[in-house]
């Protein structure tokens, strides 16, 4: 893609700059697309070419503190869906799709909770769930079991993980790609095989620490900690994707979320982990939210 698509950012009242980039037909359907955690609007790659085939517009956005989104203090949940609708109304967009992947998944909720109206569709994939659940770690890597515990018990330490985490990303991209492969359920590793998926996280992982760790180490907090608002209070339909080998949000976060939003239609796969899902799955994703 074109920096011109990739590079973009839109001033919102308050004066933050909010980055997103666009992929698939600039004359198609609209789905926002809400990136991981740490991720990026690079993270928009995975759905072009479906995106193509299918007609539709995915506009993939920087939430604050990454790529080229300022960062906000004190944000929570609760404060996306209006930088969401800001975009949209610069863009001439009066209705459209919402898709958060992993991290993006709670800020797909919130939208489908706060801005029904301006919704055609909602989807969670492979999304976080809440962390103040019983059994929301059950099944998760250790890795991220510690992360999230360090935020719940301890989060004035958490800026520290996350520095050194955007350091070892941005001076020691290679290496830190090389481990994060090994670390991966075989379907994922399978995903990450592929030369233009590898890249593309490597890009994105770069990308998320732009301007440093402070969105990371604040949204590490935001998912740990209560989430200011209930999926039981969303009305609309709601479409959530699960891989069953999911070490890094894992099945028992995708069964939470499936029984607890009331209009909610779930679909898992026994056979994918959780980059292997948005890889393999990205058209069916498009289509069922267009």
């Amino acid at each position: 893609m074109a920096a011109g698509t990739t590079d973009r950012t839109r001033t919102l009242k308050d004066g933050r700059r909010l980055g997103y980039a666009e992929y698939g037909d600039p004359q198609g359907k609209p789905v926002f697309f809400f990136h991981g955690m740490p991720g990026s609007r690079l993270e928009g790659e995975l759905a072009d070419e479906a995106a193509k085939k299918l007609r539709i517009r995915v506009i993939s956005l920087d939430r604050p503190g990454y790529g080229l989104s300022d960062f906000q203090p004190r944000r929570a949940f609760l404060d996306w869906p209006p930088d969401v609708v800001a975009l949209a109304d610069a863009l001439g967009i009066e209705r459209f799709a919402v898709a958060g992947v992993s991290g993006g998944g709670p800020y797909a909720a919130v939208c489908a909770l706060k801005i029904p109206g301006r919704l055609t569709a909602a989807g969670i994939i492979a999304g976080v769930g809440p962390y103040d659940e019983p059994d929301a770690t059950e099944g998760m890597s250790g890795q991220n079991r510690l992360l999230f515990g360090l935020s719940r018990r301890f989060p004035w330490l958490v800026p520290l993980p996350m520095a050194l985490w955007s350091f070892a990303t941005r001076h020691f991209a290679d290496r830190m790609m090389s481990a994060m492969v090994r670390s991966l359920p075989a379907p994922d590793q399978a995903a990450l095989a592929r030369p233009e998926v590898l890249a593309m996280f490597k890009k994105d992982s770069v990308e998320s620490f732009r301007s440093g760790s402070r969105g990371a180490a604040w949204e590490t907090r935001m998912y740990a900690r209560p989430w200011g608002f209930r999926l039981e209070e969303i009305s609309m339909e709601v479409h959530v994707w699960q891989g069953e080998l999911d070490k890094n949000v894992p099945p028992s976060m995708g069964r939470y979320q499936g029984r607890t939003i009331p209009n909610c239609r779930v679909h898992f796969f026994s056979d994918e982990a959780h980059i292997s899902l948005v890889v393999n799955h990205i058209e069916e994703i498009l289509g069922a939210l267009t």
